[in-house]
């Protein structure tokens, strides 16, 4: 029988972690990972019953507090990040939100990047400041603007990096230093980077945040969302919110999340590999006016983005001529690229930010954001490269025609 030795896989490289750490088997010894589609469990006792509410022994109680193939994936989460707690949630905003509300109270402070998913950017725009809590959003990229804003007192910082839609690469040790400096708990969303390509924890964040409805599960085919951080932070002031507001992911889903899991350094590689093709060919394009991609030398933090990722990621922006209707005529000229405003699939999305992911944002703060009329965000797949790069040919020729 295979090693389950956790020193043993420790030492073992990524792939292969991710196919055999935290096998929870039963006692049939099954080869994939058993689901476990059940609300409650049952007690020996009413003592034994007694004894798991008082916290005196540990058994399981209810799938809102916990349920083996949802521990099962948080296991496996929590070592893939090098973290020593994960709490899964039922979708990726779930996972901000509880992140968010579970640490923050009326009269505290947090500071975060402007560059942010247009959902996130609501909870800090519109509900958070409902709740009496100050909110402070800033340039990113401009570490001026970090030393101003954590010259104070601070309870918790959130940043995206590469940020959503136009992939702003944020220096995470940076900021972590001057975060825990004002005290606070320093939040990176690493969706967009994955855990394959970017270690926020080892960069001096403290708190990770995921949709793994994204590169984890990979297909398109479920939702859920996971928040890595300290045991302490995890057990004494995430779990209580999580479990008491109900924010649960299902047991079905988190065993399509652990199945994404065995290939998610193969797929995210090699949508990079094409990422990184592609980029390099969008530039030359008539049609196409601008190219934002981690990887390339001429992304604003090139440099940075090499420091901190092991690739380029998997995601491009880019801005085609002719405004919205430039960027619709390209989007619908597209034979390959499904137009969807998801992202991180083994097939080829790509959105048109300012009408889906970030419309509710007013036309100033877009324009803060570099999101014009012309952006398009582009999720890389698992297609080969070449054709990939035809039909976004197709599409920049067809948003040059839609200016005469």
């Amino acid at each position: 029988m295979p090693s389950t030795d956790p020193t043993f896989l420790a030492s073992c490289r990524t792939g292969t972690r991710l196919l055999h750490e935290a096998r929870h088997r039963t006692e049939h010894g099954e080869t994939s990972d058993a689901i476990f589609p059940t609300s409650g469990f049952v007690y020996d006792s009413a003592e034994q019953a007694e004894a798991t509410f008082e916290g005196t022994i540990q058994h399981l109680q209810y799938s809102r507090y916990g349920n083996p193939t949802v521990d099962a994936l948080q296991d496996r989460l929590a070592l893939l990040e090098g973290a020593e707690a994960c709490q899964t949630t039922s979708t990726g905003m779930g996972a901000v939100s509880c992140a968010l509300l579970a640490h923050l109270k009326a009269g505290d402070r947090i500071v975060a990047s402007s560059a942010l998913f247009g959902s996130t950017h609501w909870l800090l725009d519109s509900l958070l400041p409902a709740y009496g809590i100050e909110t402070v959003m800033i340039d990113g990229t401009n570490p001026a603007a970090w030393e101003e804003a954590l010259s104070r007192p601070t309870k918790a910082v959130l940043i995206e990096t590469p940020s959503n839609p136009m992939l702003d690469v944020l220096d995470i040790r940076h900021i972590a230093t001057l975060a825990h400096k004002a005290g606070a708990l320093f939040m990176v969303d690493n969706v967009f980077a994955t855990p394959v390509g970017q270690k926020p924890l080892e960069l001096g964040a403290d708190v990770v945040i995921y949709s793994c409805t994204k590169h984890i599960d990979g297909q398109g085919r479920v939702m859920g969302g996971a928040i890595l951080g300290s045991q302490k932070w995890i057990t004494e002031t995430l779990q209580p919110f999580v479990r008491n507001t109900g924010n649960t992911l299902s047991p079905f889903n988190a065993w399509v999340l652990s199945k994404g899991l065995e290939t998610l350094q193969l797929r995210v590689e090699a949508m990079a590999r094409n990422a990184a093709r592609i980029a390099d060919v969008l530039g030359d394009l008539p049609g196409i006016t601008a190219v934002r991609y981690p990887g390339r030398k001429d992304h604003p933090q090139a440099k940075l983005a090499h420091t901190q990722m092991s690739n380029g990621g998997t995601l491009i922006a880019f801005t085609v001529a002719n405004g919205k209707k430039g960027a619709f005529a390209c989007l619908n000229a597209f034979q390959l690229i499904a137009i969807s405003n998801n992202l991180g699939d083994a097939r080829s999305l790509a959105t048109h930010p300012a009408t889906t992911t970030h419309r509710k944002l007013t036309q100033e703060q877009r324009n803060a954001l570099g999101i014009t009329d012309g952006s398009i965000r582009f999720s890389v797949g698992l297609e080969d490269a070449e054709d990939l790069i035809a039909d976004i040919r197709r599409g920049a020729e067809a948003a040059l025609r839609a200016g005469r």
